[in-house]
């Protein structure tokens, strides 16, 4: 196989990207590369990115990974997760040009690049699957539910715990009032309550919260989705306790091609080689298994 940098354009500002392709009748289906976690480049946290291509490329499958605008080599403003749809259709107009046989991407994302997927995937008929990892789903309300429920409850369990307690080194009045403010904003957000954003996918930005245009965008994608969440990882929790809370993403969770994979022992960015090899293995399992 093959790996070849490329620089593109995403309106006025050059991009680059990399790209794996296999020295033999590569397969009709790639993967595109979203990055995600925090501001990152193409390589990817724990050089995952570069890692997974080059597994992914050995199977047949073209990928290209890349730099959207503002980080790493590209160029221009940094823009955030909720702003990178051109950055992605840029990047895959220039797989689609430089990759013969291409006929179909799969999108594959960590935390924020998973939500940018989200609110990018339904509006790209080339688009036919997705890989999405911890989805960062973050509101003031939904990290203090989280805390309290997995971080408080968890604490009580741990023998760490009750010897800094025996031992007198614990202060149960900071900890009274930590808990105190997160049940307050947790009660706060309940009470706001959420303003769902139209199935159509065309609702504003400001008129939804976040997990609202997720849903939204999640609901307007037609292709089979593969998601993998890890035990020992809050944003995951978050979305866990997101999908357990309301009926109707438990419907759409009920209802839509979804693959799920729990990590138990993993980390948000999957961190050590078991776990990331774990988690290429079931996307390679995925992506044989599609039509």
């Amino acid at each position: 196989m093959s790996e070849t940098a490329f620089s593109f354009s995403c309106g006025a500002d050059p991009l680059v990207g990399i790209l794996h392709q296999p020295d033999v009748a590569p397969n009709r289906r790639g993967v595109l590369f979203v990055v995600g976690g925090g501001p990152q480049y193409r390589a990817g946290g724990h050089r995952q990115l570069t890692l997974w291509s080059r597994r992914l490329c050995a199977e047949g499958y073209p990928v290209f990974r890349f730099d959207y605008r503002g980080m790493g080599d590209a160029h221009g403003r940094f823009r955030g997760f909720e702003d990178v749809g051109d950055d992605i259709r840029a990047a895959l107009d220039h797989f689609f040009a430089i990759s013969p046989g291409l006929q179909e991407v799969v999108l594959w994302g960590e935390c924020d690049a998973s939500s940018a997927i989200l609110f990018y995937a339904h509006r790209d008929p080339r688009v036919k699957g997705l890989v999405l990892l911890n989805p960062w789903v973050r509101t003031e309300e939904g990290e203090a539910k989280a805390i309290l429920r997995f971080y408080y409850l968890q604490r009580l369990l741990e023998p760490s715990f009750w010897r800094k307690v025996l031992s007198l080194r614990f202060n149960p009045f900071a900890s009274i009032k930590s808990a105190l403010g997160l049940m307050q904003k947790a009660r706060a957000g309940a009470a706001q309550g959420s303003s769902h954003a139209g199935d159509d996918g065309q609702t504003p930005r400001e008129s939804g919260s976040l997990p609202d245009r997720l849903f939204s965008g999640w609901n307007r994608f037609a292709g089979p989705v593969m998601l993998v969440l890890s035990g020992r990882d809050l944003i995951a929790r978050e979305f866990e306790q997101l999908i357990e809370s309301e009926p109707r993403w438990r419907q759409l969770m009920a209802t839509k091609s979804v693959t799920r994979h729990d990590l138990a022992d993993g980390d948000h960015t999957f961190s050590s080689a078991v776990q990331r090899n774990q988690v290429v293995a079931w996307g390679l399992e995925w992506l044989k298994a599609r039509p």
